[in-house]
C-alpha cells in the first residue's frame, strides 16, 4: 500500500498563478480549484488508492500567537482566498479525504498522517506531494519521501541531505538559523545556508552545538562570532525552532479513511459550476474497478 498526502494550499497556489482564470456563472473566480481538481485526479488516474488533501482553511494558526511577525493572510488576493473552501468541497464532492485546518496549517495535518501512515505496517511507502522546505523534516528512508510533482523529482534523505546540508531531522534546527521568509521569521545575523548547514551536518541540533565557536571541530568561517550570535539569540532560536517543527497530533484519522472509492454525486453539480464537463468523466473512468 502507497499512500499520497498532498499539500492543498500549494496546490492552489500554484494554479491561481499559473492558470488565466475562469469565473462561473455567479461571477466567482474558480479557476484554481479547477486546476487542483485535475491535478488530484492525475494522481488517481495514475494509480493512487489512498490519498489526503491538507489546506489551510484559515491561513492564521496557533502559530501567530508564538511570534507576531507570522504569516497572515494579509496581502493574500481575496480571489485566491475565496477559493480554499470551494476547493476543500469540490474534493470531498471527488470523493477525496480533505484536513481543512483552522487552529494548526496545512503541513501539520500532512506531518500527523505521514506519522500515521508510517506507524501501519501495511503501508509500503507515504509519499508527499509538494516541495515546501518544511516537510523535508519528515522524509525518513524508505518509508516517507517527499515529491515535486510538478519537478517530477523525489527526496529521499540523502536528496534532503544534497539539497539543504543536513539530514531530514535537522531541517527544523536549519530554519531556525537561516529563517524562512514564507512563514515570516528571520534568520540569526550572519548566520547563512552554508555557515548553518555545516555546523548543523556536525551536530545535529541547536542544543548540541558548544557554545565556544573556538572548540568546534569543523572548519567555518567566522565561527566565533557566530557562537557568539547564537548564545545571544539562543531565545528566539529555540522559538523560531518551534515554529518550524510540524505536529503531528492533527486528527487526520486513519489509513483506512483515505482509501478513494470514487466521487460522490456532488461532483457533476461541482463539474457544472467549474465548467469542466471533462473532470466528471475522468473521475468516473478512474473509478472503475476500484474496490466499492
Amino acid at each position: 500500500m502507497r499512500v499520497h498526502l498532498v499539500d492543498g494550499t500549494y496546490e492552489l497556489f500554484r494554479y491561481y498563478f499559473a492558470l488565466p482564470g475562469h469565473l462561473d456563472d455567479a461571477g466567482i473566480e474558480v479557476d484554481a480549484v479547477r486546476g487542483v481538481l485535475g491535478s488530484t485526479l492525475g494522481l488517481l488516474e495514475e494509480g493512487a488508492t489512498h490519498v489526503g488533501v491538507a489546506t489551510d482553511h484559515v491561513i492564521e494558526s496557533f502559530r501567530n500567537d508564538l511570534w507576531p511577525g507570522y504569516k497572515t493572510s494579509a496581502g493574500i488576493d481575496p480571489l485566491l482566498l475565496a477559493q480554499f473552501p470551494l476547493l476543500e468541497d469540490a474534493l470531498l464532492a471527488l470523493g477525496v479525504t480533505v484536513w481543512a485546518m483552522v487552529d494548526l496549517e496545512a503541513d501539520d495535518a500532512l506531518a500527523a498522517a505521514a506519522r500515521v501512515g508510517v506507524d501501519d505496517p501495511r503501508v509500503e511507502q507515504v509519499v508527499i506531494c509538494t516541495p515546501d522546505k518544511d516537510l523535508a523534516q519528515c522524509v525518513v528512508d524508505p518509508r516517507v519521501v517527499q515529491l515535486d510533482r510538478r519537478q517530477r523529482k523525489r527526496f529521499d534523505e540523502t536528496a534532503v541531505r544534497e539539497k539543504f546540508g543536513v539530514s531530514p531531522a535537522s531541517i527544523p534546527d536549519w530554519l531556525a538559523l537561516v529563517g524562512d521568509n514564507a512563514d515570516g521569521f528571520p534568520r540569526l545575523p550572519g548566520w547563512g545556508a552554508k555557515s548553518a548547514a555545516s555546523v548543523l551536518a556536525r551536530y545535529g541540533h541547536l542544543e548540541e552545538i558548544p557554545a565556544d565557536g573556538g572548540t568546534w571541530n569543523i572548519t567555518v568561517r567566522g565561527a566565533p562570532k557566530l557562537a557568539a550570535t547564537l548564545a545571544e539569540a539562543h531565545k528566539d532560536a529555540m522559538l523560531f525552532r518551534d515554529l518550524a517543527t510540524l505536529r503531528v497530533d492533527a486528527p487526520v484519522g486513519r489509513v483506512d479513511d483515505w482509501r478513494w472509492r470514487g466521487p460522490a454525486p456532488e461532483l457533476e453539480r461541482w463539474t457544472d459550476r467549474l465548467d469542466a464537463p471533462e473532470l466528471l468523466a475522468r473521475a468516473r473512468t478512474a473509478a472503475e474497478g476500484r474496490e466499492p
